[in-house]
């Protein structure tokens, strides 16, 4: 299998990877144009754009796009995340051409017809609603708030209420203008493709762009704190948050290990003392999230109000110990375990098509699959010890705390246990 990239006159990148004797294809378009990409008074506004590209464009009623992609098996969606905005489709490979035409169709020529507008703004009101009504969904979003607070990259991607209640037409074209641009976007195809046929459908349907001003965003902060709300629930959910690495980071890998050996399965640290040894949770799990300039390293765990105390300092006395004594052992398994996940995860075309995406928008480059492995075969134990170190004693760090919670210990009882 062999990555192809070609970049358009006007700045537009298609990415492509033929997976020999697949009948299927994954293809989509990434814009660069997250939340993190809106201003204050636009929060929200990228994740209803997105709604909006699938309710009619100057060629197609919102019925017919579905249907479109439908009539030939196929599956087209969409998400926006605090980076990008991205719009894609899986379909046997005979049927590229069309799903080509349907995405290129729903990213440059939505209509924003008003009725329609005032449809998808009850449908996304109803999705902030579900998402206040999961606990253990939105206490991320006020971990967010609380690491980068008052910062584009903290603000929920969902958008606040007031803020999607008040979204004109106008509103939603002025961001498009301001964004949609065809050097922040990338075509991305993985599959059952022929690559000078996606470029050759690329050049027809969007080398007629142009270029523009590139806007950039506000670097991020972590500045940490301490988010608690007090609610009848039936447990009690905790997020614990530590500054850490970038995307472009190469400490990326290493937190990646870190995590896995604390908290990423069934024979990590946290998973074995908090739930099998002292039967505190039913969930623990630590990840390594990370964006173009910043990261966080998270544990999130949801226990009973009477034992949320106990499982957070037991939380803070693990990272303690992991920093002392993580074993070789350990670490091998956790760096298996990644190598693992990447593998078989690009087994999947749809996966493959977003690595090439992301990984253009991040480093200009698509790395090989072999200098990634090699990456993270490099990092050695005492890189993930050093790592561990800095978890437990200096990265600063956020709380989100909801639920009965009025018996947890605040962040500062937290890092005082931490410096103990």
């Amino acid at each position: 299998m062999t990555t192809k990239l070609h970049t358009l006159s006007n700045g537009f990148r298609v990415v492509t990877e033929h997976m020999p004797g697949l009948e299927s294809a994954a293809l989509g378009i990434w814009v660069d144009a997250g939340g993190r990409h809106e201003r204050s008074a636009q929060n929200g506004i990228a994740h209803f754009l997105e709604h909006m590209a699938f309710k009619g464009t100057t060629r197609r009623s919102a019925l017919q796009i579905a249907e479109a992609i439908e009539d030939v098996g196929g599956y087209i969606n969409a998400y926006t995340s605090r980076e990008v905005t991205a719009f894609y489709a899986r379909v046997l490979k005979g049927d590229v051409p069309l799903a080509m035409d349907v995405i290129s169709d729903i990213v440059l020529n939505p209509v924003f017809d008003p009725a329609e507008i005032e449809v998808e703004r009850g449908v996304i009101l109803q999705e902030i609603g579900q998402a206040l009504d999961t606990p253990d969904d939105v206490i991320f979003d006020w971990l967010q708030e609380r690491a980068y607070p008052d910062q584009p990259i903290g603000r929920t991607i969902l958008g606040a209420e007031e803020r999607v209640k008040g979204f004109s037409r106008d509103d939603l074209a002025g961001f498009v203008s301001e964004h949609y641009r065809p050097d922040q976007m990338v075509l991305s195809a993985a599959g059952g493709i022929d690559h000078d046929e996606i470029v050759r459908l690329a050049e027809d349907l969007f080398g007629h762009m142009s270029p523009g001003q590139d806007t950039g965003y506000e670097p991020a902060k972590f500045q940490g704190g301490e988010y608690r709300t007090v609610k009848k629930l039936e447990q009690a959910h905790f997020a614990l948050g530590f500054e850490g690495p970038s995307y472009s980071d190469p400490d990326i890998y290493t937190a990646q290990i870190y995590t896995s050996a604390l908290g990423g399965g069934m024979s990590s640290r946290l998973f074995q003392e908090v739930r099998e040894k002292r039967g505190l949770c039913y969930t623990i799990y630590a990840q390594a999230g990370a964006y173009a300039d910043t990261g966080m390293t998270t544990i999130y765990a949801g226990t009973s109000g009477s034992q949320i105390g106990e499982l957070a300092e037991i939380t803070i006395d693990e990272l303690k110990r992991a920093a002392e004594d993580m074993t070789s052992e350990e670490i091998a398994r956790a760096r298996m375990q990644m190598k693992a996940g990447l593998l078989m995860g690009l087994e999947s075309p749809s996966n493959r098509a977003e690595r090439q995406a992301r990984m253009l928008s991040i480093w200009k480059r698509i790395p090989d699959l072999h200098e990634t492995v090699e990456r993270i075969h490099a990092v050695s134990d005492a890189d993930v010890r050093g790592f561990a170190e800095q978890m437990a004693s200096v990265a600063r760090s956020a709380l989100a705390l909801y639920g009965p919670v009025s018996d947890a210990p605040t962040l500062d009882a937290l890092q005082e246990r931490r410096a103990a």
